[in-house]
């Protein structure tokens, strides 16, 4: 059986274009459109600083933070708004039809409400396709990175990593789990620092008990 490469993002976008959570109009951006961007946010996030009375222009550790911000943003922080994700290349699976699990995958991402930092982990199961075909467990790792580069409601991220992986692998047999803490409640409102976020999606045959209880048992070793 040959490898074979997946298409990504085609029908899997379930946000309106141009919404935080979503792409960005144009998407996939060039890297001249990228820099005009960060053009014009710079000079953006320069009048927000003023408008909060911060002297940033005299001052020599804030001199650059327009830039700094602007730059972030586009390169790192949102990034899955505006860069595609390569394609992902598929395996054979050599006759395997276990699950397969890759757990506590590192998540950062930022909520769509307060842009204030998500963190946490994501835990990802599946059984090989009718096709047989596996991934590289660092692919994983970059779908959870592609999605979560953007402002981010933790439910609709679960879903978009989970609908993603349904459509690289042509199966319908995918867990997700993600196990995050929220900036947002820890530094604001109501200030707790100890609660924790858990969302998931099962699809196929981890809609069955068996299956949850064995991919639930397997991630808390």
């Amino acid at each position: 059986m040959e490898n074979k490469r997946r298409k990504n993002h085609e029908n899997l976008e379930v946000v309106q274009e141009g919404f935080a959570n979503g792409v960005a109009p144009g998407f996939p951006l060039s890297d001249k459109e990228k820099q005009k961007m960060i053009k014009k946010a710079t000079a953006a996030y320069a009048r927000f600083l003023e408008a909060l009375k911060c002297d940033w222009q005299n001052d020599p550790n804030s001199m650059e933070t327009p830039h700094r911000v602007a730059k972030a943003y586009v390169n790192d922080l949102w990034a899955g708004r505006y860069t595609a994700m390569s394609p992902i290349t598929s395996f054979p699976s050599d006759g395997y039809d276990g699950v397969i699990i890759e757990r506590n995958i590192p998540l950062t991402s930022m909520c769509s409400h307060h842009h204030q930092t998500i963190g946490g982990v994501v835990h990802i199961g599946y059984i090989a396709g009718t096709e047989g075909q596996v991934i590289g467990l660092s692919k994983l790792n970059r779908i959870v990175q592609y999605y979560s580069k953007r402002p981010q409601v933790q439910e609709r991220l679960t879903n978009q990593i989970g609908q993603e992986l349904k459509n690289i692998l042509n199966t319908e047999d995918v867990a997700v789990i993600i196990d995050a803490k929220h900036l947002c409640v820890s530094s604001r409102g109501i200030k707790d620092e100890s609660s924790a976020t858990v969302t998931s999606f099962y699809s196929g045959a981890f809609n069955s008990p068996a299956k949850v209880a064995e991919f639930n048992n397997y991630i808390k070793q």
